[in-house]
């Protein structure tokens, strides 16, 4: 027999085995995957790149349908962040909350103050489930303290996504430009299909009949948009309507 055969220990002592690789002679590799990740403190651009971006997009969709999944027939309030406690508006948001709870409806709202503390509020104090799902905005609002279940959102259209995903309708209370922007998405997400049946009602016809008007006598009428839209939602300042139209199967 050749004296140059390794012996079997000698063997063993090169190889290594990283996960199903096997690495032998030349090959092998100093340290192992734990040390070269926790031993390593590298560039941390990374961070900010894409690639990150779309892990953590799918982490707010993983977290929002986990948390969301099992919450049951629901609708979705918006209003503004601005109303007044004890106003008008707020009350209105608190007996939508109400109402929609004692119909067997949880509650979604953005989780600020305002008109969506309101409907959160008149939910919670029913005894019904108050949803929250809050937005990383640069002047930091908070979940309202009657929020039951809450999530916290880096990105606008994961959010908007909830807020149809879980819901089987909107109810629009006067507000900005952000209760616009939920407006209109889901106006086109049901004008070109995307989702079926899905009851849209603005509540306080002194706020919105304005914008009702424009959108027949202006955008319907020079043609950007056919006369069957405007069936797309629906005006009322009664409480009892605005709920019966957005909880009927």
């Amino acid at each position: 027999m050749s004296g140059s055969a390794e012996s079997p220990e000698r063997h063993r002592r090169n190889e290594q085995h990283l996960g199903p690789v096997v690495r032998r002679r030349g090959q092998v590799m100093a340290g192992t995957a734990d040390q070269r990740l926790l031993d390593t403190r590298g560039p941390s651009d990374w961070v900010h790149g894409d690639p990150w971006r779309v892990l953590r997009i799918q982490s707010e969709f993983v977290e929002g349908f986990g948390a969301l999944a099992e919450l049951g027939p629901a609708v979705s309030v918006f209003g503004s962040a601005r109303t007044a406690p004890g106003s008008p508006e707020y009350e209105l948001g608190r007996r939508i909350g109400h109402g929609l709870a004692e119909a067997g409806f949880a509650v979604i709202t953005g989780g600020g103050p305002g008109a969506m503390e309101a409907a959160n509020r008149g939910a919670s104090e029913y005894g019904g489930v108050s949803v929250g799902l809050g937005i990383e905005l640069p002047f930091e609002q908070g979940l309202n303290e009657y929020v039951d279940i809450g999530v916290n959102f880096r990105y606008f259209f994961v959010r908007k996504t909830m807020f149809v995903k879980y819901a089987q309708g909107f109810l629009v209370l006067p507000g900005g430009l952000g209760t616009l922007d939920e407006l209109f998405e889901a106006l086109t997400l049901v004008q070109t299909q995307k989702v079926t049946r899905f009851p849209i009602v603005l509540v306080g016809t002194a706020y919105w009949q304005g914008l009702a008007d424009w959108v027949r006598e202006t955008v319907i009428a020079q043609g950007k948009a056919s006369a069957k839209d405007l069936a797309l939602f629906h005006v009322t300042d009664d409480v009892d309507e605005a709920i019966a139209r957005v909880t009927k199967p």
